[in-house]
């Protein structure tokens, strides 16, 4: 078992999805949001780059000198019943608050952490998961959030590295995409996917079966495609 995951995304024309300057309405950039509420999904997910504007800085460089703490998954007590989680396989991010929004905050980590990184988390209320040794599983860990948080459906809202890792993974089951009718062009501003080379073989084997296509305001188009069988 594991969870749906919807890769839910704003783009121009050109497939760059750095929004902040195309001249939307605030209608046309309400979209993102409005559409996102249909799924009533139960988490959103992103990297630790886009998470970074919602934690407290950077956390403080491994120690060789730390506890000794178990790498064992921590769920940590709460109430809330949605979720945001950031993939953040060397433990860079210091949180310094347990929820975003009313969603409590789950991090994904890998076995490279040191005792004092999970002792902070702990102290900030902050679940964690692993998701392998060096790098993160990704079919590991959305089984995990599956069995260990019962989420059913989550949003990948991520940028273009960790939307490209879980596509070359096979684990997207839906892409919900809003086109923008503008036209972007900015050498090296981040695309939809961006899958790294050893990636392509697995990734190259998706296939995508138009589910649904809708016209907005400010003439964006959603389209929202599923998984086809091979």
């Amino acid at each position: 078992m594991k969870s749906y995951v919807i890769c839910h995304m704003i783009m121009s024309l050109d497939g760059r999805i750095a929004s902040s300057r195309w001249e939307l309405s605030p209608e046309g950039r309400a979209e993102y949001e409005n559409t996102a509420a249909i799924y009533r999904a139960d988490a959103w997910i992103c990297g630790r780059i886009t998470m970074a504007g919602f934690a407290r800085g950077a956390a403080p460089a491994s120690d060789s000198s730390s506890p000794s703490v178990p790498l064992t998954d921590f769920i940590a007590p709460h109430e809330e019943r949605s979720y945001a989680i950031a993939l953040d396989p060397g433990g860079k991010l210091n949180w310094g608050r347990r929820e975003i929004s009313g969603d409590h905050i789950i991090t994904v980590l890998t076995e490279k952490v040191d005792g004092n990184y999970l002792d902070a988390l702990r102290a900030d209320g902050v679940s964690y998961l692993f998701g392998g040794a060096d790098r993160i599983d990704l079919p590991r860990v959305l089984a995990k959030l599956a069995d260990q948080f019962q989420i059913k459906t989550l949003l990948l809202e991520g940028g273009g590295k960790i939307n490209g890792s879980m596509i070359a993974a096979g684990v997207i089951d839906e892409l919900s995409l809003l086109i923008a009718p503008a036209v972007d062009g900015a050498s090296g501003t981040p695309a939809l996917f961006d899958i790294v080379d050893a990636e392509l073989p697995r990734g190259s084997r998706a296939r995508w079966k138009l589910h649904s296509m809708e016209r907005r305001a400010d003439d964006i188009i959603w389209l929202r495609y599923k998984r086809a069988a091979i």
